[in-house]
């Protein structure tokens, strides 16, 4: 999307188009090629090249200026970027999430941060009842192009309210993308493309990841098509043969680690970790289960209405022929979420995980 120039009497900045990519279609790099960086750390030179690239990208937030947020996700932006571009905000989410769709629609491209996944909910009506439906309201002609960031899920022995999967919810809202990164190299590609998305996009974090490194790629592709097929495609992490292991997230490692548990009994596990909430990448996921003939689904979301539920159902009307055993879902328990002491037995823990992969092989 071109964001109209448009008038204003303030400070900072006006707002204007995004401008182009490289002709290769990648965009340039922030820092050193194949740099190791926390996922958090990845997440802020995401950000710092995207609005070094885009004028128009402001960042809005409870604490995340001279703090650099709860996390430190926005360490130093404030500082290298100003108070017009990197801008504390009161505690008021609904506000928060207000404010940026009126700037998204006066040709900015907001990037707001949610400081935790539970406070999320005061803004749970500007998100689904505005934010999502603009577009379609005006047949396209109005876009939206807001960035939420929601650091989310479990196992960091946060306080109640401070640990939550309420991605769900927003998967179940047409109109929005809800994608998630598992790896430092997804956080610092993924956050880039969804500023560059003209759809709203809801940016889930896992908390329990911040501090987990790895190497970020040198250029970033933001062509339309990179941007899509960024924001919606499964990755395949490791090919197997006789059970697909999917996930997105905080789970896609504790995945990996019960692919190699299984190893070790015989049992070739693939794993899949499906980047994107909202679309669903169905074709990504029939195409393994052809191949191996089970499939185990796992998120910290609760199983019941999860996403998990919708995949199952898609593979068991696409897969009926092809599969070994019924699909076998592992997420969080129907209840509140629990207190810190108990919450590793409501996470998708290794255990779970290999007993569902023992009862899939059972069948």
């Amino acid at each position: 999307m071109n964001a109209p120039v448009v008038a204003h009497d303030r400070k900072g900045p006006a707002p204007h188009a995004r401008p182009g990519t490289t002709a290769a279609g990648a965009a340039p790099s922030s820092g050193a090629a194949h740099a190791s960086l926390p996922m958090a750390q990845a997440i802020n030179a995401g950000l710092r090249a995207a609005m070094t690239r885009d004028e128009s990208v402001i960042l809005m937030g409870e604490d995340i200026g001279p703090l650099g947020g709860v996390f430190r996700v926005t360490d130093g932006l404030q500082r290298d970027f100003g108070a017009d571009r990197v801008r504390d905000t009161p505690l008021a989410e609904s506000g928060i999430v207000g404010t940026a769709i009126g700037m998204a629609l006066a040709g900015y491209r907001p990037v707001v941060e949610i400081q935790f996944d539970g406070f999320i909910f005061p803004a749970f009506n500007q998100i689904t009842t505005q934010l999502a439906k603009l577009t379609y309201r005006s047949q396209g002609d109005v876009r939206v192009p807001v960035v939420i960031r929601v650091p989310y899920g479990g196992d960091i022995g946060a306080i109640e309210h401070h640990s939550e999967s309420p991605e769900a919810l927003f998967a179940h809202t047409a109109g929005l993308r809800v994608v998630t990164p598992s790896t430092s190299a997804d956080a610092f590609t993924m956050i880039q493309q969804a500023i560059a998305s003209p759809d709203p996009v809801l940016f889930f974090e896992p908390k329990a990841r911040y501090w987990s490194r790895g190497e970020i790629p040198a250029t970033v592709d933001l062509t339309p098509d990179g941007v899509v097929a960024g924001l919606s495609r499964a990755r395949t992490v490791q090919h197997g043969t006789d059970v697909t292991l999917a996930g997105y997230g905080p789970t896609v490692a504790t995945l990996t680690k019960a692919a190699a548990a299984a190893a070790e009994d015989g049992i070739s596990a693939e794993v899949l970790d499906l980047r994107s909430i909202s679309p669903l990448d169905f074709d990504a996921v029939i195409e393994s289960v052809r191949r191996t003939g089970r499939l185990v689904v796992a998120h910290e979301a609760a199983e019941y209405y999860g996403p998990g539920a919708e995949l199952a159902a898609r593979v068991a009307e696409a897969c009926f022929y092809d599969l070994e055993a019924p699909v076998l879902r592992v997420g969080g328990f129907h209840t509140p979420y629990p207190a810190n002491r108990h919450e590793h037995d409501h996470l998708p823990n290794l255990d779970r995980i290999l007993d569902a992969i023992d009862r899939s092989l059972d069948y």
